[in-house]
């Protein structure tokens, strides 16, 4: 008798509420289905709801796991498996219904299903905050030692652990010098001049503001490609004006009509650590973005430099995420990151975003290693406009 055939006989001794000899005669079919190279799937996990049934919760994972050696993502088999290892109070279930959650399909669920997962979701739940306040509890008496920024490595080691973020890295799409530190928002105390920035946030703003005035500044497109060029993800915004700038830096080259308009702007910019490389930076800007308009998630250039913001004109719900951290824009409240990490912006609001946005140099930088660094860029950049 083959499996396929089988089934229908399985099925009626089920029917009549035989559910071991249904399980028994389920095993030999798919003992024999294995000698012929394999059985599939569905049999497994009915032979598992059988045992699971019969109240074998030990045999009904062994098939469980049977089905898992065959298809090692199948959704029903993990929410099986977890619900299986629930029930008999395993320490590994709440890594088990964490496996499951993930491979969850987006499609709606049979009641039954759908109702299994809500009790193992609110399980994982309970779980994950138990495991939490474990790990909290671990490092509570070397937490007192710890400092802002090692707090701040804490407690994403601890996020980590419980898969609340994942590790976002370096990637740019041209320029990673090695050995730099990686860090999507940098601490403040490695960039000492963020006090000073934030100092001339009202004459900055009142210039921003200036240029504003109808006829007063060169606006362009922040995206601006050629039509032929791979960058599918920027075709909304592609010379587009929702994500507009006013440059008064632009590769290294002085914007002259806004950069006369915002004096007091450019004179707190040559006191800061902007690098400066022939044809490629330094850059600043005032950065409009319109209401209900998102910036895609991208990655920058160069790890060599941070970019920073000084947000001067802020609706409520504007947010800013860099990699596994998401903050809000706060008008006044300067901060730098690593642009070459995944990134992305939101306007969620009717009103008009406006940020100051340049470059700065990775603090990780020796000055031996910025002219390096600023030597190298401008080569390329020399060679690539000869041809």
């Amino acid at each position: 008798m083959t499996l396929s055939s089988g089934m229908a006989e399985i099925d009626q001794l089920v029917a009549a509420g035989s559910l071991s000899a249904a399980a028994r005669q389920l095993e030999v079919l798919l003992d024999s289905e294995e000698r012929l190279g394999g059985a599939a799937v569905v049999p497994w996990l009915k032979l598992a709801g059988l045992r699971r049934a019969l109240r074998q919760p030990r045999r009904a994972l062994e098939a469980v796991d049977q089905a898992l050696g065959i298809a090692p993502l199948d959704f029903a088999a993990l929410m099986m498996r977890a619900g299986l290892l629930e029930r008999l109070q395993d320490p590994g279930a709440g890594e088990a219904w964490a496996e499951a959650i993930a491979q969850k399909p987006d499609v709606s669920l049979p009641p039954p299903l759908a109702a299994a997962l809500a009790a193992g979701e609110a399980f994982h739940a309970a779980w994950q905050e138990a495991r939490e306040q474990r790990l909290k509890e671990a490092v509570a008496a070397v937490g007192t030692r710890a400092d802002e920024d090692q707090a701040w490595r804490i407690a994403r080691f601890r996020e980590n652990i419980l898969r609340k973020t994942r590790v976002y890295r370096s990637e740019p799409t041209h320029f990673h010098y090695p050995g730099l530190v990686e860090r999507e928002f940098h601490p403040r105390h490695t960039m000492p001049w963020l006090a000073e920035l934030e100092a001339g946030f009202e004459a900055i703003r009142a210039e921003m503001l200036a240029l504003m005035q109808p006829g007063h500044a060169q606006f362009e497109p922040y995206i601006q490609y050629e039509e032929r060029e791979a960058l599918a993800q920027w075709k909304p915004l592609n010379k587009n004006r929702d994500w507009s700038a006013i440059h008064l830096l632009k590769q290294g080259i002085e914007v002259a009509h806004n950069a006369a308009q915002a004096p007091r702007t450019l004179e707190t910019l040559s006191r800061l650590p902007q690098p400066r490389v022939s044809g490629a930076s330094p850059n600043a800007m005032f950065s409009l973005l319109a209401s209900r308009t998102a910036i895609p998630p991208h990655v920058g250039v160069d790890n060599t430099r941070l970019v920073c913001h000084l947000p001067l004109v802020v609706p409520h719900g504007c947010w800013f995420r860099v990699g596994a951290e998401t903050r809000l824009w706060r008008e006044g409240e300067a901060f730098a990151f690593d642009d070459t990490i995944e990134h992305e912006a939101m306007n969620p609001s009717d009103d008009l975003r406006i940020v100051f946005i340049f470059d700065v140099w990775h603090p990780g930088l020796s000055e031996v290693e910025r002219a390096a660094v600023a030597a190298m860029i401008a080569c390329e950049g020399a060679a690539a406009a000869q041809g």
